[in-house]
């Protein structure tokens, strides 16, 4: 009956991210917005899709989905926390184009679905490159760049806790 009460727990050291769409990885630096480029919310990735169909990169809760649809924050079983912001200047296009797979509050696997996004209609009124940072304390990240990716598959960051 005690058994499990004083059982140590693993502490967890590291989580794997990975692709929350299909297309190309590149350095945050890179991305066309100071305020994702200067790591003002946090460091991270972006990537340039190839595709609309964004999922969960990692297994945890969905903490926030403005009401545009174009930003998600999710909460990982590791305590790490994640924006995707899908585009720049994609707040102005209202939640038009956008396509919401889930809800604040949801739990998500690797893998499940997102957002889905009318990408041509987004690239003719705002910019498709979407930021994807951790905006809580971690210790560091190591990111796979400069390559084509595919979503719920490809390793995209190793964070370390």
């Amino acid at each position: 009956m005690f058994k499990n009460l004083f059982k140590k727990t693993k502490k967890v050291t590291e989580e794997v991210v990975y692709a929350p769409v299909n297309g190309e990885i590149v350095d945050i630096t890179d991305a066309p917005d100071p305020t994702f480029a200067e790591k003002l919310l946090g460091d991270g990735i972006a990537i340039e899709p190839s595709d609309g169909e964004f999922v969960s990169p990692v297994n945890g809760e969905i903490i926030n989905i403005f009401p545009t649809k174009h930003a998600i924050g999710i909460l990982s079983e590791a305590d790490v926390e994640y924006l995707i912001h899908i585009g720049i200047d994609t707040v102005s296009l209202d939640g038009e184009g956008f396509t919401a797979h889930i809800k604040q509050g949801d739990k998500v696997k690797v893998g499940d679905p997102l957002v889905s996004v009318d990408l041509g209609f987004v690239a003719s009124k705002a910019k498709t490159i979407t930021p994807m940072v951790i905006t809580n304390e971690v210790r560091s990240i190591d990111k796979e760049l400069n390559q084509q990716v595919s979503k719920g598959e490809t390793k995209i960051l190793t964070v370390h806790l």
